[in-house]
């Protein structure tokens, strides 16, 4: 798949999913609803401002590259500080390791995982003499935690069922955008059912988002069941032939008992219009929450049954080693990666590139 360089506003935050400003296509919205891509099959540079000199399109970044530039936080404080710890010492003693530890622990890899990778570069202590031979054995020793890459959901039924569900200001409704990208790239057709009803400025920027990715969309009045939003939206997927449809939920705080009672109404009524649907359900976290992401899928999978988990806001922290204790922890598979603002940056997660990209 060819990327497109998409530019973004330095330091810019992520807006939350619920402002309204984002929903308002001109001008231009904040961030997290970066420039629609054209519709032509060979995109071009994002425009320069009327009064700037015509400028030659920016060079395409591979995968690596952007995944790189995405982890770019989280990868200063680890090469850093590893550098840091053997200065003016020549081996990697009891105190070396301790420190490596806290450094560990505040990338947010979490204790548990923090101690394991410990205990096994204690282990090698006798051949590592330097940094470079440290970030080495550390980046060994965290491809042996994670699991292999999950394999990627095929489309088998159509429509192929996605429901998407997550706490508020995690960016579903972007990755639900940048999903539906995915699949238009790959020439499957793609319909969104905007079921966070309780919030119209939700379903303004999924409109919006669904544009972009030249996706359809169902949407229903406001307040409407969000139950009856999703089963419309498979019946016309059905009637329409459609490959793909991507079920938006309201975000909901994952203690609220009632809430997730919800969420398996939802799930009931696209199972009745379409026996064994929905066939994905995926869970948005916020990388910049840390820990938190892993109560909050302990307490999602619980409720509904998680098929798979997508990490956003990578580029925004400085904790990225939060993927590495979600997936060694966790027994679901971690599928996505966000890594910036733009449509192209929902990523396949792979371990070798994103530990190649850490370090």
């Amino acid at each position: 798949m060819a990327f497109k360089w998409l530019r973004r506003k330095k330091d810019s935050p992520e807006p939350p999913e619920g402002s309204t400003e984002a929903a308002v296509p001109e001008p231009m919205p904040e961030p997290e609803f970066p420039a629609a891509p054209e519709p032509a099959d060979e995109p071009r540079p994002t425009p320069e401002p009327d009064d700037a000199p015509a400028a030659a399109p920016a060079p395409r970044k591979g995968i690596l590259s952007r995944l790189k530039q995405g982890l770019s936080k989280t990868r200063e404080i680890l090469t850093t500080d590893i550098d840091d710890l053997f200065r003016g010492r020549r081996r990697l003693d009891d105190e070396v390791l301790e420190e490596l530890e806290e450094l560990l622990i505040t990338a947010d890899l979490g204790v548990q995982t923090a101690t394991t990778l410990i205990a096994r570069i204690a282990r090698q202590a006798g051949k590592i003499a330097d940094a470079h031979q440290l970030k080495a054995q550390l980046k060994e020793e965290i491809l042996a935690l994670l699991p292999p890459a999950p394999p990627v959901p095929a489309v088998r039924t159509k429509p192929h069922v996605v429901m998407v569900v997550g706490v508020n200001g995690v960016g579903k409704t972007t990755t639900i955008g940048k999903l539906a990208h995915r699949y238009r790239a790959e020439g499957h057709s793609v319909l969104i059912a905007a079921g966070d009803t309780f919030r119209a400025a939700a379903v303004e920027q999924l409109t919006i988002w669904a544009e972009r990715a030249g996706a359809e969309i169902v949407r229903h009045r406001h307040q409407a069941d969000p139950a009856a939003v999703a089963y419309d939206a498979v019946e016309a997927a059905l009637a329409r032939s459609t490959d793909v449809v991507i079920v938006d939920t309201a975000g909901r705080l994952h203690t609220k008992i009632n809430l997730m009672e919800e969420l398996k109404k939802i799930k009931r009524s696209i199972d009745k219009k379409l026996p064994g649907a929905p066939h994905e359900t995926l869970l948005v976290l916020d990388a910049t929450t840390g820990q938190n992401a892993l109560s909050q899928a302990r307490l999602f999978h619980e409720a509904i049954d998680i098929s798979g988990m997508a990490l956003t806001k990578l580029d925004g922290t400085a904790k990225g080693g939060i993927v590495i204790s979600i997936c060694s922890s966790l027994n679901i598979p971690l599928q996505y990666i966000g890594i910036g603002e733009g449509i192209e940056d929902l990523q396949r997660f792979a371990p070798e590139p994103f530990v190649e990209a850490l370090f």
